[in-house]
């Protein structure tokens, strides 16, 4: 009886040696095994032997793309403007054991890298530069970090602006910019309107004015020279002229008889002499 229980014993201690000897690593792992504490290799996939008792495997580490979220902060550019930045970045663990035994958490520790780097990138921006250079700061940031964590035995494959705002009172206060820049724009434009209307007003006004006066010189001169042919033309003879008079005297009385309100006209009592005065002027 004592010796079925010491075969069973060696038997199942046998069974439980095998199965700590083999290890099976899926594709896409690779296992981190210490010997009695110690690093000792690293398990590719399939099929693997190790030392049962001796060899253990510590760490279990994925050799896929990781994906890691950056969290949004608060950046404060070179023009004191704050804006809210977030990231995301694409790493791959190319050396297990470093990633493991190089840092305590590299998740944690590559997100924190990467949000002191994106702090100091913006940080030597102008407010205008961080919101329309992505690429830029895209590119200063893969060049500050992947040195870092190459120590790590991890690579970075890409890292991305996902999004890059102005606070909440910064885009108030941009908004209200905006609205004083066009409000002063239509406030120029309007007074340029009315100054090239009041200029085009006064230069008219000028030009009539001016035009008034040539035809006002024109109308006297026209006027001089008819008194002056007349004048020539009658010499001493005072008949056609008071004929010329009287005839115009006897349609204005006429014209105000049948005016419907009443008028009057006051002439000269001495016809003759106050006709002789006004040819003798203009001789």
């Amino acid at each position: 009886m004592e010796s079925l229980i010491i075969v069973a014993v060696f038997v199942v201690l046998v069974i439980v040696t095998l199965v700590l000897g083999v290890r099976i690593v899926p594709q896409g792992s690779k296992h981190v095994v210490q010997r009695l504490g110690k690093f000792h290799k690293t398990l590719g996939p399939g099929l693997n032997i190790i030392i049962p008792y001796m060899d253990t495997v510590a760490y279990k580490v994925t050799t896929k793309d990781i994906v890691l979220d950056i969290p949004s902060q608060e950046v404060i550019t070179r023009d004191n403007a704050v804006i809210i930045v977030n990231a995301v970045a694409y790493i791959n663990i190319i050396s297990p054991e470093k990633s493991v035994y190089g840092v305590e958490n590299y998740q944690f520790a590559i997100q924190n890298l990467v949000q002191t780097s994106l702090r100091s990138i913006v940080g030597e921006m102008d407010l205008d530069d961080a919101l329309s250079s992505r690429d830029q700061i895209k590119a200063k940031l893969k060049a500050a970090i992947s040195d870092d964590i190459a120590d790590w035995g991890i690579t970075l494959k890409t890292v991305e602006i996902q999004d890059i705002n102005p606070s909440a009172t910064m885009q108030a206060a941009m908004e209200e910019q905006a609205a004083a820049e066009r409000q002063r724009r239509a406030t120029v434009t309007r007074a340029d309107g009315e100054k090239a209307a009041a200029i085009l007003e006064a230069e008219g006004r000028l030009e009539a004015s001016k035009r008034d006066a040539q035809a006002k010189v024109v109308l006297a001169e026209a006027s001089q020279q008819a008194i002056q042919k007349v004048s020539a033309a009658i010499g001493d003879d005072e008949l056609p002229v008071m004929y010329l008079i009287g005839e115009k005297y006897v349609e204005s009385l006429k014209a105000l008889s049948t005016a419907q309100n009443a008028k009057v006209v006051m002439l000269p009592a001495e016809i003759p002499s106050a006709i002789r005065g006004i040819v003798g002027g203009f001789k």
